[in-house]
């Protein structure tokens, strides 16, 4: 086991990984940004080192500064966290490189299944259902119109090599194809240094279920249910659940089994989460495998009582699994709501000193978050500041858990998105479980 684990990254996740590395007994080095200087994770770490000013691409993006952090401080493994360097091939050749071990897959894993289109082409090869689409990235606008025309509209143009809604087009006419095209190269180029984007056909009112995976390095593979995630914004979740309300145990079982192909075609190793979509008539297809810890990992934590990022550590320090799928039971139900500092309407991001600050407690509620009175929130990263877990015995019991943790939620000094999150959770057709990834958007309208 590591004596020492550097943790690239900060906020909540990074106090995640430090209460799982006192847990294991390893010590801890906290990187952090000078707009992060009064930041828990550098408290509660048994090291600190500063990597630069605020700008991401000047502190938690810059390799060389995490590599001299871990080098000076005799850090043996670095532990990316999510977003960041997480899914950064390169970051984990440079960290091999210098000795140090990656905590997630390989880098070979990581470039496979982060080009879409390449990862389409290896699920089909796979056997893991997809939804029709092109084969490979389209060059020009008479190959992309020869798709369209054989899938049928609506279509979908992503990029290639994308994540969180950009270079991302819903086209549903010939008319508008060109513009779509064009506009989504352009995006993904300025976002992700690759212009290349392939195409799907797009379904309307389909729901968004990712299967969770653990992967050590011996060919054992299991997969921890899945997570309902189709309450988002802009393809960013807000609500997620486990598991889902609407999943039969037949459907559960063959997206867990595509979800275990889906990593053994990519030799995978680690904690990961193969994404798919759910169609009306019972159908689903691959999307995407994103490959580090999940913001959400916490909802699959409480219906299975494992530990996802102490497996992550133990994995990577050569652990075998323990766990078969035999031994995978999911209990009772898991809801979390991400608290982000936004105006709860408008979505416009709401830095700032937090005056007041009181989180729920009480039974079957989990709270992980990295802020605090006094805390300053700073308007350089992503608006989350803390995630309310709900559990109960069944969906009900944790939906009502979940609306008095939030009505016992206390966040003064800066605006949150905690009213949406009571409002969703009033509403008839998400009491029901009736709902799609459309959901959010119909709402908004209706308030």
């Amino acid at each position: 086991m590591f004596k020492k684990i550097l943790i690239a990254n900060r906020g909540e996740i990074a106090l995640r990984v430090i209460w799982a590395c006192r847990d294991l007994g390893i010590q801890t080095v906290a990187v952090y940004s000078k707009a992060d200087e009064l930041s828990l994770h550098r408290r509660f770490a048994d090291e600190d080192v500063c990597i630069g000013p605020a700008p991401s691409n000047q502190s938690y993006l810059k390799i060389p500064a995490i590599i001299s952090a871990a080098e000076i401080t005799g850090a043996e493994a670095i532990h990316p966290g999510y977003g960041f360097l997480s899914e950064n091939a390169h970051f984990i050749e440079v960290a091999e490189s210098c000795n140090l071990k990656f905590i997630g897959p390989s880098a070979h894993s990581i470039r496979t299944m982060g080009n879409k289109a390449v990862a389409r082409e290896t699920m089909i090869a796979a056997g893991v259902p997809v939804l029709p689409g092109s084969d490979g990235p389209v060059e020009d606008f008479e190959t992309a119109r020869s798709v369209a025309k054989k899938i049928g509209y609506p279509i979908i143009v992503k990029a290639s090599a994308g994540g969180g809604g950009r270079g991302m087009r819903i086209v549903n006419k010939e008319e508008s194809l060109k513009v779509a095209l064009a506009t989504a190269s352009s995006e993904a180029e300025i976002a992700f240094g690759n212009g290349d984007v392939y195409m799907e056909k797009y379904l309307t009112q389909p729901r968004h279920i990712e299967i969770q995976v653990l992967a050590d390095h011996y060919g054992n593979v299991i997969h921890l249910g899945e997570r309902e995630c189709s309450i988002q914004r802009r393809h960013q979740k807000i609500i997620e659940e486990a598991p889902s309300p609407v999943l039969a145990d037949d459907i559960r079982q063959k997206m867990g089994d595509a979800a275990v192909l889906a990593a053994r075609a990519t030799d995978y190793r680690g904690a990961g989460t193969v994404e798919f979509l759910y169609d009306v008539d019972g159908s689903f297809y691959f999307m995407e495998m994103n490959t580090r810890i999940q913001v959400e990992h916490g909802v699959t934590e409480l219906v299975t009582g494992l530990d996802l990022v102490k497996w992550q550590i133990r994995i990577a320090a050569g652990q075998k699994l323990n766990i078969r799928q035999e031994d995978v039971e999911l209990k009772g139900h898991a809801i979390e709501c991400r608290v982000n500092a936004e105006d709860p309407r408008t979505f416009r991001p709401s830095p700032g000193l937090i005056e007041h600050f009181h989180m729920p407690g009480g039974p079957g509620v989990r709270v992980d978050t990295a802020a605090y009175a006094g805390y300053r929130v700073p308007p350089n990263y992503d608006s989350m500041i803390a995630k309310v877990m709900t559990h109960g015995a069944d969906r009900e019991e944790a939906l009502a858990r979940m609306r008095r943790a939030l009505g016992l939620t206390v966040i003064e000094g800066i605006s949150t998105n905690i009213p949406l999150h009571e409002d969703i959770l009033m509403d008839e057709a998400f009491i029901k479980g009736s709902f799609s990834t459309q959901f959010l958007d119909n709402f908004l309208n209706k308030i």
